[in-house]
């Protein structure tokens, strides 16, 4: 199973993105479009990077009643991402409705991933805000096991429990983790962390980096610095 860095284009426009994506050159890094910028520019600015020549993961985390989402999975079927997810708490039958939706005339569909718990998240809020006691690797596992279930691909979790998913779901259901800091960086609003090698000893799939990479006084050393770790 390849294994990859993945960039957190979370910027406000698409002339900021692509000022950051132009300082590649001839590099093209495998990009996350999540909320913020999906949301100001909308499906052109898939298509455009896209364009460039860029893997795609849109990061939108949809979460509504099965058939709403069933809808809006054909919708970004047709932009070509790479990648897409959902909330696994939205239900088994609202995962296989995704499925169902992002999965084309010809049976070629993107990588479908569910987000089990956010990283910003840690087991006193889930037990306080959330109701759920139980503990988050618990958790994670048990929404893990439904995606598969639902047919999914894998799923987006912490790096902390990418390795119990592996375990509970197989080697090929895929983990794709954020919260992956430099040993030397801050880990900001992040609550369950680790670095990119770290990341590579667990043994997770691919690693989502924003703020080390995005906010760094040079970003493709950064990046590529990433890419040493987590690939080698």
């Amino acid at each position: 199973m390849p294994r990859d860095v993945i960039i957190a284009c979370d910027f406000k426009s698409a002339a900021d993105t692509f000022a950051f994506l132009d300082k590649f050159g001839e590099e093209k890094p495998f990009v996350k479009i999540g909320m913020e910028l999906y949301y100001a520019e909308g499906p052109s600015i898939v298509r455009a990077i896209k364009e460039r020549g860029h893997k795609i993961f849109l990061d939108l985390k949809l979460h509504d009643i099965p058939n709403t989402v069933k809808k809006a999975m054909a919708v970004l079927s047709s932009l070509d991402v790479d990648m897409t997810n959902l909330h696994a708490a939205g239900t088994i039958d609202m995962m296989k409705a995704a499925v169902e939706g992002l999965t084309r005339p010809d049976g070629t569909r993107p990588i479908l991933l569910a987000v089990t718990q956010l990283t910003s998240t840690d087991e006193e809020r889930m037990r306080r805000e959330l109701w759920i006691d139980h503990t988050v690797p618990d958790t994670v596992v048990h929404y893990a096991e439904n995606a598969k279930a639902a047919g999914l691909d894998g799923v987006v979790c912490s790096p902390l429990e990418a390795s119990i998913v592996k375990d509970a779901c197989g080697s090929d259901f895929w983990t794709i983790t954020p919260g992956v800091r430099f040993a030397d960086g801050d880990v900001g609003d992040q609550k369950r962390v680790t670095t990119p090698a770290k990341a590579r000893e667990i043994g997770t799939d691919y690693i989502v980096v924003g703020r080390p990479i995005t906010a760094a006084a040079d970003p493709v050393a950064a990046y590529r610095r990433c890419v040493a770790e987590f690939i080698g």
